[in-house]
């Protein structure tokens, strides 16, 4: 396990495939993640800094748990009982940069949710699963669906029922703020919390380690 740093189509609920691009162009924030600035004291970072690298480069496809992932896991309801949930613009963004960069983006959840089922729209994700009891039968649906290796795909979880898929990808990823047990289970556990950047911060870890985060920032008339 590796710990590192720390916007912006669907088909429906177990039943929703469509990819729907939508129009690139938000603000870029100007941090980023680098290996340089990983932690010092972690002892496997040596060891794993190149594992993970080659691993992400193989990545075509990132699945990604909603609550406690996307969202910081808490659930609001407002005065009608309305569920209320809060999306970072940053993680947005990252997975506008991912799929700008030919890499398809899915959100698996548990719950059944408005708010999420608007956000991929928003967003133009390929692949919209919620109320999945089983993340591993939609693993293996996938994988048909895309024609891919599960080396060639990752996933991002936090608790206990996301371990068995986070065994099964190519490469795992979680939270700075996720399960003690499942952080020690994965490849790269974020510095960013769930909800505040997390999945931004694998975003470009991804884009660097394929090589393609240059031209992203070339967008911006950033460079390196």
């Amino acid at each position: 396990m590796t710990r590192g740093r720390g916007e912006e189509g669907t088909r429906k609920p177990d039943k929703t495939f469509s990819v729907h691009r939508l129009s690139f162009g938000e603000e870029f924030d100007t941090a980023t993640l680098k290996w340089e600035e990983l932690d010092p004291g972690n002892r496997s970072m040596s060891l794993n800094k190149k594992i993970i690298n080659q691993k992400a480069k193989k990545i075509r496809l990132i699945l990604f748990d909603v609550d406690g992932i996307l969202t910081d896991g808490r659930i609001l309801y407002n005065e009608k009982g309305r569920e209320i949930k809060f999306f970072h613009v940053h993680d947005g963004q990252g997975i506008r940069w991912l799929l700008k960069s030919g890499i398809e983006v899915g959100f698996l959840s548990g719950r059944s949710s408005p708010a999420v089922a608007m956000r991929a729209k928003e967003l133009g994700i390929s692949f919209l699963f919620q109320e999945v009891g089983d993340k591993i039968k939609i693993f293996k649906k996938l994988l048909k669906i895309t024609k891919l290796d599960p080396e060639q795909v990752a996933f991002m979880g936090d608790d206990f029922m996301d371990h068995p898929l986070l065994k099964k990808v190519g490469l795992s990823f979680s939270v700075s703020n996720g399960h003690p047990l499942i952080q020690k289970e994965v490849d790269y556990v974020t510095r960013a919390a769930g909800g505040f950047g997390a999945v931004r911060e694998v975003s470009e870890l991804i884009l660097r380690a394929q090589g393609k985060w240059q031209f992203i920032l070339k967008d911006y008339g950033l460079k390196k």
